[in-house]
């Protein structure tokens, strides 16, 4: 037996700190599973595939702000390496599995107004989701969010958080799960996950609220709409259950 990440590294040709970065990521799978721990201990003969990852694109770009499609599995502060972005300031986040658009500004001024429309909820922020079950109509979920004592990864409904509105279109069924429009009002950390957890839909793919294990969680941010910019991205190919 040997550790994961060590076996991967002689596999792949990279060092362990590559190998852990990969495993921590979600991307390398043995037996058809998602390898989790990169400590873990497995058979010496083992055999790892490992997933690949679509690179960033910048949608557009002016004198003040620059929209970036950021694909699943990079942090989105990795994006500040883009050679585009590197004069740029990241002005939201998306979770590492969730794809889309995301914004960068380029001055302290236009920044300012920007988080204004942030605070003010002047934003428009649209999301898809592919999630559990059956939603046969248009549903709003305006419970507030709070951090769970038990993680500061996980957040949870409860009357002492701060609120948080989402709101819910179903698109398409397929099987045991439906395509959702998501559009959220707020942005609180992980909103939208806790929020489609809380009504018994989580997302597929995130385990963490729930959801069955998928290749990842299946959240895209499609379109995001500010002082007079609107911005969309393509959905993935894996959003294509069809």
């Amino acid at each position: 037996m040997e550790k994961a990440y060590k076996l991967l590294a002689r596999q792949e040709g990279i060092s362990n700190n590559i190998a852990k970065d990969l495993i921590d990521r979600g991307l390398v799978y043995l037996k058809g599973s998602k390898l989790k721990i990169a400590r873990a201990e497995v058979k010496e003969d083992s055999k790892f595939s490992v997933k690949k990852v679509e690179k960033p694109k910048v949608i557009f770009e002016d004198e003040f702000i620059i929209a970036v499609d950021k694909p699943a599995f990079i942090n989105s502060e990795e994006l500040e390496k883009l050679k585009e972005c590197k004069e740029s300031k990241l002005l939201h986040r998306l979770d590492r599995e969730t794809s889309g658009v995301i914004l960068f500004v380029k001055n302290d001024e236009f920044r300012e107004k920007c988080i204004n429309e942030f605070r003010n909820n002047n934003v428009y922020k649209e999301y898809v989701a592919w999630v559990e079950g059956l939603v046969s109509e248009k549903i709003i979920i305006d419970k507030p969010l709070l951090i769970s004592k038990d993680s500061k990864a996980k957040v949870k409904v409860g009357f002492e958080g701060v609120s948080a509105h989402t709101e819910i279109e179903p698109l398409f069924v397929f099987g045991k799960f439906t395509k959702l429009k998501v559009v959220i009002k707020t942005g609180r950390t992980h909103q939208i996950r806790a929020h489609l957890s809380h009504i018994d839909h989580p997302i597929v793919g995130d385990e963490i609220y729930g959801g069955k294990k998928g290749a990842r969680v299946m959240l895209h941010a499609k379109k995001i709409e500010l002082l007079g910019y609107s911005f969309s991205s393509k959905e993935p190919k894996e959003f294509d259950f069809e």
